[in-house]
């Protein structure tokens, strides 16, 4: 089946030119020789995204290496309802700190640039761009004098950016179907297996890949009680139509609670390995990345991770891809996007992906007590075969059930990941 059509819409190149009388005065924290003004860039009703923006008379040089002020990802309902008529893009331009304080916007507006973007034909093969230019602000549009004139420069550009995108059938830890979704077509191309296993996977997996860690639940609780007390030995397999083995994800660290605690932290995460087909073993399978998962503390619990690819030096020296934390009640969406790490550009002969810009892969995760078929997208230009595939779906079943890895050790688990000595035990 053929990717669907995906669109990024970037907004970079940002530069505020403003009359003399115009310019904002400094205060604590804010230099306006530098950057005393922010943005914020809407395109119909996707959320608003927050930039800073400089002062410049001229144009700011292009560079490649430059973040994007904003950047929106349409799918392809996105696209079906752009496409009709032009897509407003909307920028708003404030002086002073941006956020709030006490409820009240801290930023004084200036005034709004308001653009038609038309996106008809945007999903076609080459990337196009929709804007370029300086436009005056909606406040300053009826000055006779040039001079002025507050004027905003922007560029505005699409990027097709086709990805496949799948569904897990059911719950990971319910062995499902993974279908591929293209429009209403749905149709199945993994089956996967889901083992939970108490027996460590040491014997299987090489020594080489696990980890050693900073203390020994041993000296704190009996064999007895130790075995309740850690989640270990789930393992997910990946095969494709024909039932070959194409991929597994692992957990080589298990999942335990700190100390006087129940509930697994960031000093002392667990972890998984993400594996790659490579003969019949599983012991002889090469490792692609390795996921670290823990429970944060804060103003929002959440599940905190971090992803690395796994380099021919091993886990120990692997290059970070990902890393972030997400709501644990609500949910959220884990993502690797190469073009905000630069190390996937600067090691090509290390890095397994080729050195290029854009998306790698998303994966929506559901949160705790709700039923979850996570929804996996992948670039396609990140694949070469469906065993490349594989890898991202492992990798992304993985972070589902890491989610359930991290509930608090006074809950008990769904049968479904117990192994049957403790499907009836309450922890």
């Amino acid at each position: 089946m053929d990717p669907c059509p995906f669109v990024r819409l970037i907004v970079e190149s940002l530069s505020l030119k403003l009359p003399p009388a115009a310019k904002p005065v400094a205060t604590a924290g804010i230099h306006p020789a530098t950057t005393p003004c922010f943005c914020k860039i809407t395109l119909n009703h996707f959320p608003s995204q927050t930039a800073l923006l400089p002062l410049a008379d001229t144009a700011p040089a292009p560079s490649s290496a430059s973040t994007p002020a904003a950047v929106f990802h349409l799918d392809p309902a996105a696209l079906r309802r752009l496409s009709g008529r032009p897509a407003t893009l909307r920028v708003s331009i404030y002086a002073g700190r941006s956020g709030h304080t006490c409820g009240v916007r801290s930023g004084k507006l200036l005034g709004r640039v308001k653009l038609g973007i038309s996106l008809k034909g945007a999903g076609s093969a080459r990337p196009g761009v929709l804007h370029c230019g300086w436009t005056k602000l909606g406040k300053h549009r009826e000055a006779d004098d040039a001079a002025a004139c507050a004027k905003l420069h922007l560029v505005v550009r699409s990027e097709p950016e086709p990805r496949f995108v799948f569904q897990f059938g059911g719950e990971p830890e319910c062995s499902p179907v993974v279908f591929q979704i293209q429009g209403n077509i749905r149709q199945p191309v993994f089956s996967c297996k889901f083992n939970a296993d108490r027996n460590s996977r040491s014997r299987t997996l090489s020594s080489d890949f696990t980890s050693h860690r900073p203390w020994s639940m041993g000296s704190f609780l009996g064999d007895r009680e130790r075995q309740w007390r850690e989640r270990k030995g789930w393992m997910i397999m990946i095969y494709d139509l024909s039932g070959s083995l194409v991929a597994a994800a692992s957990i080589i660290t298990p999942f335990v609670p700190s100390p006087g605690s129940d509930r697994v932290s960031r000093s002392n995460p667990g972890a998984w390995l993400i594996l790659r087909a490579h003969g019949h073993s599983l012991s002889s399978w090469k490792p692609w990345g390795r996921l670290e998962a823990w429970r944060e503390r804060g103003l929002v619990d959440g599940l905190g991770y971090k992803f690395e690819l796994v380099t021919e030096n091993g886990p120990a020296c692997g290059i970070p891809i990902s890393e972030g934390t997400m709501n644990m009640k609500k949910g959220g969406n884990f993502c690797i996007d190469s073009s905000h790490r630069a190390m996937m550009r600067d090691n090509p002969g290390i890095c397994p992906w080729p050195p290029i810009r854009g998306f790698v892969m998303s994966s929506s995760v559901e949160g705790g007590g709700k039923a979850s078929k996570p929804v996996v997208q992948v670039g396609a230009q990140h694949v070469k075969c469906m065993s490349d595939v594989a890898l991202f779906i492992a990798l992304s079943a993985a972070i589902d059930l890491s989610m359930d890895a991290c509930q608090l050790f006074s809950r008990k688990l769904r049968k479904e990941l117990c192994h049957e000595e403790q499907a009836d035990h309450i922890w």
